[in-house]
């Protein structure tokens, strides 16, 4: 199927599932910028194929238009995905972009994305004088023999890092992995201790602590409970019962909407298969499979119609619903207009 076209499924699934429950504005807490260019001499990964050479605010908000039709789009968290590539570009190309986003507009923050072994004062330093609101860790700059996947957080997140967030107030955004993410008692220690030594450090618990399955979310959610500076973004999962977990146990205001731009312009979705869980792709599907035609539409609106499931049956106030999708983000980055 042809990447990065809104087709007829598409256009019909957002009529028939998203306008009637997005609020009006949105800010979007999980969004990578960058170029193709950043990835040279290296070929960038697969899934990157057929995107946009350069995907940066312009390029974000023509297509994030798509999936939040009508221009509600008003604030975006942005990084880099260039973990292992021109890091350095990548988040330079992030810094001008957001200082260049067309304001009141478009509000556009940015988090520095940082390898364990960068300098702790070359954080600071950075930050400082390119106005980064938080860090952005990645398992792929772990520096361990075997599989990243399987790393605990201070191999590529170290509690020095951490320290300078709190000294100076950042936010981190923090894809978790290991098998059982948020079930894993390694992680929960991790982070347990990470938040309580440095309360002035804003946690983001990405893709719902990495609930792609949302058993791993629902079993170690206790785990985190009482922590203060503990947020979670909804950034691309496609089924309901993480986002259920998390506001039951820590309220809709820890809840931050996030697409994952430009995963979300992929099409396809991610379900809970046993006790892990498994990516499919368009392209990869049998799209005439057994009785029906499959029509498989983007993943952000796969993600949008997990919410809005979680949503009905926790029975949010549509108040709650404009919390989730921009007054939280507001509350947390300070923005105005935030309620």
């Amino acid at each position: 199927m042809a990447a990065w076209t809104l087709q007829e499924a598409d256009q019909e699934f957002i009529a028939r599932e998203v306008e009637p429950f997005l609020p009006d504005r949105i800010f979007d807490a999980h969004v990578h910028l960058f170029c193709q260019s950043h990835y040279a001499p290296a070929v960038p990964p697969a899934y990157l194929h057929g995107n946009p050479e350069r995907i940066g605010l312009e390029a974000y908000r023509h297509y994030i238009d798509w999936i939040h039709p009508g221009g509600r789009t008003v604030g975006a968290l942005c990084f880099g995905l260039t973990f292992t590539g021109d890091r350095d570009g990548n988040n330079t190309f992030v810094a001008a972009e957001v200082a260049a986003a067309p304001r009141p507009e478009m509000v556009a923050l940015g988090q520095l994305v940082i390898p364990p072994e960068q300098d702790p004062e070359q954080i600071r330093e950075m930050v400082r004088r390119d106005g980064y609101v938080g860090l952005k860790c990645y398992h792929t700059m772990a520096k361990i023999e075997g599989p990243t996947w399987n790393a605990p957080i201070e191999d590529y997140l170290p509690e020095e890092h951490v320290r300078i967030a709190h000294e100076e107030g950042l936010s981190i955004t923090l894809h978790m992995v290991r098998d059982r993410a948020l079930a894993d008692p390694v992680n929960q220690a991790t982070i347990r201790r990470y938040c309580e030594r440095y309360p002035n450090m804003r946690l983001i618990l990405a893709h719902a602590a990495r609930g792609f399955n949302p058993w791993h979310t629902i079993e170690g959610i206790a785990s985190l409970s009482g922590l203060n500076n503990v947020w979670f973004d909804t950034s691309a999962v496609t089924e309901a019962g993480a986002f259920e977990a998390i506001v039951e146990t820590f309220g809709h205001e820890r809840l931050l909407y996030g697409t994952d731009f430009p995963i979300s312009h992929m099409r396809g979705r991610c379900v809970a298969i046993g006790d892990s869980f498994h990516w499919f792709y368009a392209e990869d599907m049998n799209l005439d499979e057994k009785h029906i035609a499959l029509r498989p539409v983007l993943i952000g609106l796969e993600s949008l119609r997990s919410i809005r499931l979680a949503a009905r049956r926790l029975k949010l106030s549509d108040q709650q619903v404009e919390d989730i999708f921009y007054n939280n983000a507001a509350r947390l980055f300070s923005l105005n207009g935030s309620r």
